[in-house]
């Protein structure tokens, strides 16, 4: 029955916080939106200034703002030239039918021709063209206000919103420098193609208005580890990880940490309370933003922040519990070593600890998992 099965959702399931997430989203963008339009315009129809393709630009911002067709240009360019393209049919055409087709199918020429494809954008000329009355009191300023003003703060709300709540928006451009503050491209996304390349694939299979370059070179990178964790064979955290970890308590002083890691040239430690329980770990890293954050706080130099820190006559020191991350990833027994390699392909991840019931009985770092990958390598499985 694939023609049931081509009537179903074609979309990925999305997690209920996600889909929260993009519902806020909408919500606060629209309602501040429509604040700001209105506030030097009260005794204005509200249906006018805050206008019904809004909500569906708000659907693209807010809840796939990866997408081609919601970013910045697109969004602001598109609405705004569809805008005036509609305000121009509905000055010229009088039949309603003929004029509200005709403003739709230029308004896509144009914004396609723009590089601005964004589906509201026909609703945007649409509504242009279904207001004729508005039209001759408001004139080509229709495309001002609402809809460039409009769309430009939707896009602006869009932008902060993404920020508070961990997304990226704009989307993130092919020579964009890596987390490191590098010229380099993220490990994932090292793949030998160009950018060019990349574009060139996307034209092919007709994917442009679907997908960004960067995107697909992450989606490509993602495919090629996936594959990759497929080679690994049978192998399992058990069989890699080290059985005697280094571990702190939470109320360890970072002169302790720091101590542990020159002593035994670690990057992370996992951090128990008792019986062994898991609450966290602390990677070398955590020590180091901790003393820029003092440095900048306290309007010292990082040197000076960093002796402070790990100062053992300190009064109020700050401690292990304070510092670890206690939300990162972590691995049972079981857990395949391809598993391990996704987990670790993040750059914020050097070791995932294996727990048993809660506890630590094991750590799995870098370095254990490129001995194993070497090892299978050589012996040619």
């Amino acid at each position: 029955m694939d023609i049931f099965r081509a009537l179903g959702p074609a979309v990925a399931h999305v997690s209920p916080l996600e889909a929260v997430r993009a519902g806020v989203g909408a919500l606060v963008g629209l309602g501040l939106t429509g604040l700001f339009l209105l506030s030097p315009n009260i005794d204005l129809d509200l249906g006018l200034y805050l206008v019904a393709p809004f909500g569906a630009s708000s659907v693209l911002l807010f809840a796939v703002p990866n997408s081609p067709l919601a970013q910045p240009w697109s969004a602001i360019v598109g609405n705004t030239v569809a805008a005036l393209v509609g305000v121009a049919v509905c000055m010229l055409i009088s039949d309603p039918v003929f004029r509200i087709a005709l403003a739709v199918g230029l308004a896509l020429t144009a914004t396609m021709l723009c590089r601005a494809v964004h589906p509201p954008a026909g609703a945007v000329a649409m509504t242009a063209a279904m207001n004729p009355e508005a039209i001759d009191l408001l004139g080509f300023w229709f495309a001002l206000a609402p809809i460039a003003l409009g769309t430009v703060a939707l896009v602006a709300l869009a932008a902060l919103y993404a920020f508070f709540t961990g997304r990226r928006y704009p989307f993130r451009q092919f020579d964009d420098p890596s987390s490191h503050g590098t010229a380099d491209r993220e490990p994932a996304e090292r793949l030998g193609l160009s950018e060019d390349e990349l574009t060139q694939i996307l034209e092919r299979y007709r994917q442009s208005f679907n997908l960004g370059v960067e995107d697909l070179a992450r989606l490509i990178g993602a495919a090629e580890l996936q594959a990759a964790a497929h080679s690994a064979g049978p192998l399992t955290a058990d069989n890699i990880m080290s059985r005697d970890p280094v571990s702190v308590r939470p109320e360890a002083r970072l002169s302790e940490v720091a101590e542990l890691f020159r002593r035994h040239r670690f990057t992370s430690l996992p951090v128990v309370g008792d019986d062994a329980e898991y609450l966290g770990v602390i990677f070398q890293i955590h020590l180091i933003n901790q003393a820029k954050d003092d440095a900048l706080r306290l309007g010292n130099g990082f040197t000076s922040a960093l002796k402070q820190l790990l100062d053992r006559q300190i009064r109020r020191p700050v401690r292990a519990g304070d510092i670890m991350a206690a939300a990162g990833p972590r691995a049972v027994k079981k857990t395949p070593v391809g598993a391990l390699l996704a987990m670790m392909a993040d750059d914020d991840v050097d070791a995932v600890p294996v727990l048993e019931h809660g506890r630590v009985t094991g750590i799995v770092t870098r370095t254990d998992l490129i001995a194993a990958m070497a090892r299978k390598a050589v012996r040619g499985e």
